[in-house]
């Protein structure tokens, strides 16, 4: 029978405090489990009774007055009835048999005390064994298990139906990536669940393991706990990171990658433990519909020459190709600055151009690059010839080139364009001349 006064006790039951204490008798050897509710449900408090067969419940009044004791089911507190039967001495009143998976509302003078009793009894977890659904196994992995371990409800005083979470728990081995060291690192991770009747469902570790269930966390606080393990999982799953270090020891300019040619970078590729076939791509397009150079390894180190944009990214496959990663794409934007007798790359021709050419007779590991640039009278070899052009350059006094004495039209290779012609000062000076093919000036073609 629908009660009005609870109608309103509804609305004004998060305003009211309790000081009121509940115990039970009959328990046995396990405790009453108390949890506090979820906020807004009008609750106090909601106990979880291993079984409730023989279990009275006893509240202790703070006022004096005889406790009066209402129940309600599923359908909330407007529907509560009082409970007949209930034994007082002083100011504590009991329940010689409390009703399983029910509501209380306890009215102890212009206070009331709101609860629910769960009867574990009921919803006792079962595991007996787990089984992996391997169908997307790049992307989920879900398990079915042979147990029970339902939902356990419980009702707000408003007529909510809540679950109480179980936490099942679900262990398991996966790779987790480190940004400092740049490293996998094998890493526990614990996955909860509020009950059985969910399709227990992840993401796909990145390393073979062991899949653990246990739960759930009533058992465990009675020390019944049950536990139960997948056959060891080998995974298909893979992923991966990148990175790009550039040298900047032959050049000046900006934390980004790229810059005058050469541009001296290595890229650098992690994969994860599935991982068989990898590859870094290299575009000129930032969706790789133009790949224009594949390199079948985890590191690339590589020397830019020609001016352009470019693009570069790591990526992997497993054994058959049916999981696939890609890591962060790395962007490079290369400008060519081609001055006769800039060895080092400076963008000036001065002395340390001539120990740059010296260093390379006398054997330093260069790049063809720059061994290229080094041959400076383009004899095809590098010898004191060279170093005799580039003393010429300077006792001409070529003068340093700064990036004011170019035009950037914004073409996509990235082309700077000169306003003075070579070997000219000003736009209006002719310059040097140079016969059909070759790369020095000449006075005279006769």
């Amino acid at each position: 029978m629908k009660n009005g006064i609870f109608s309103f006790f509804v609305a004004i039951i998060s305003l009211l405090t309790v000081n009121g204490q509940v115990t039970f008798t009959g328990v046995g050897a396990y405790p009453v489990i108390e949890v506090t509710p979820a906020t807004g449900t009008g609750l106090d408090k909601i106990y979880v009774v291993h079984n409730t067969n023989g279990v009275g419940m006893t509240y202790h009044s703070t006022s004096g007055e005889r406790a009066v004791w209402y129940s309600y089911d599923s359908r909330g507190a407007d529907y509560a009835e009082e409970i007949t039967g209930i034994s007082c001495d002083s100011s504590t009143t009991s329940l010689s048999q409390v009703l399983p998976n029910s509501g209380y509302i306890i009215v102890d003078g212009s206070e009331r005390y709101c609860c629910w009793v769960v009867n574990y009894a009921d919803y006792n977890l079962e595991l007996n064994d787990m089984f992996i659904s391997n169908d997307e196994p790049c992307s989920l992995i879900s398990f079915r298990v042979d147990g029970y371990g339902p939902k356990i409800p419980y009702t707000s005083i408003n007529g909510q139906t809540q679950v109480l979470d179980r936490e099942i728990n679900l262990a398991y081995h996966t790779l987790v990536w480190d940004e400092c060291d740049a490293q996998w690192y094998e890493f526990e991770v614990i996955e909860s669940f509020e009950c059985l009747d969910d399709v227990l469902a992840i993401e796909p570790p990145l390393c073979n393991t062991v899949f653990a269930l246990t739960g759930d966390r009533f058992l465990q606080a009675w020390g019944l706990e049950n536990a139960i393990e997948s056959e060891y999982y080998q995974t298909q799953a893979v992923d991966c990171r990148s990175t790009a270090e550039q040298d900047y020891s032959v050049y000046d300019y900006s934390d980004d990658l790229g810059g005058w040619a050469p541009c001296h970078i290595v890229f650098s590729g992690y994969p994860t433990d599935a991982v068989v076939y990898r590859a870094w791509e290299m575009a000129t397009d930032a969706e790789f519909e133009n790949v224009i150079k594949r390199f079948n390894q985890d590191e690339v180190d590589y020397t830019f020459m020609d001016a352009g944009t470019y693009y570069m990214r790591y990526m992997v496959t497993n054994e058959d190709g049916s999981c696939n990663a890609y890591g962060n794409s790395h962007v490079i934007k290369v400008k060519s600055f081609p001055i006769r007798g800039d060895i080092n790359g400076d963008r000036e021709v001065n002395i340390a151009d001539i120990n740059s050419v010296i260093d390379i007779i006398l054997g330093s590991d260069v790049s063809d690059y720059v061994r290229s640039r080094a041959d400076v009278n383009s004899d095809g070899e590098v010898n004191i010839a060279d170093i005799n052009v580039i003393i010429d350059i300077i006792l001409k006094g070529q003068p340093a080139v700064s990036t004011k004495d170019w035009v950037d039209l914004g073409l996509p290779s990235g082309t700077l364009w000169a306003t003075c012609n070579v070997g000219a000062n000003c736009p209006e000076e002719y310059g040097d001349y140079f016969a059909w093919g070759e790369t020095f000036s000449k006075d005279y073609y006769d």
